[in-house]
């Protein structure tokens, strides 16, 4: 079979691509990559995988760290939370019980006049209990977002601290 006739059987195909495939394979033998690498570049691969190596640390403490502020951003979440529908059980007890004072004084009136004296009082005061209330809402919901907001602040201060340093 010559180089440059076309095989007219499988046979004859495989023969010439196992013929081929040899002479390749010698060629590339032949070739012996035996180069050395020089010592700068080995030295600039050892760098470079010592400084991934160091940002990848950096990276995963940064990324502990940040999950570490944010369970302690939750946990102020469920603990404000807490404190805020305690808040409003109390605001309703004792709304519930000026209902009932009032109740009990309007049972015990002698006249139309008395029940209307004491509803007026009633409904005065209760407008200052309402926006009493209203401040104390106010003022433990501040704290909450405060608390919630803190972790998170503080963790994001400290970041942006050690890009300044690294910088």
């Amino acid at each position: 079979m010559s180089e440059t006739s076309i095989p007219q059987t499988p046979q004859e195909a495989a023969e010439k691509i196992t013929e081929t495939f040899n002479t390749a394979a010698k060629e590339f033998e032949s070739l012996k990559l035996d180069t050395t690498v020089p010592e700068s570049v080995r030295m600039l691969a050892e760098k470079t995988v010592n400084q991934t190596r160091e940002a990848y640390e950096r990276g995963k403490e940064s990324l502990e760290e940040s999950i570490d502020a944010l369970e302690r951003s939750f946990d102020a979440a469920g603990q404000g939370a807490t404190a805020f529908n305690r808040k409003l059980i109390d605001i309703a007890q004792r709304n519930l019980n000026s209902g009932f004072d009032l109740a009990k004084n309007l049972a015990a009136a002698k006249n139309l006049a008395e029940i209307v004296e004491l509803q007026s009082a009633f409904i005065r005061s209760q407008f200052d209990v309402f926006a009493s209330q209203a401040g104390e809402i106010r003022a433990l919901t501040t704290k909450i977002a405060a608390d919630t907001a803190e972790p998170i602040k503080d963790q994001v201060s400290r970041t942006m601290d050690t890009v300044r340093k690294a910088s």
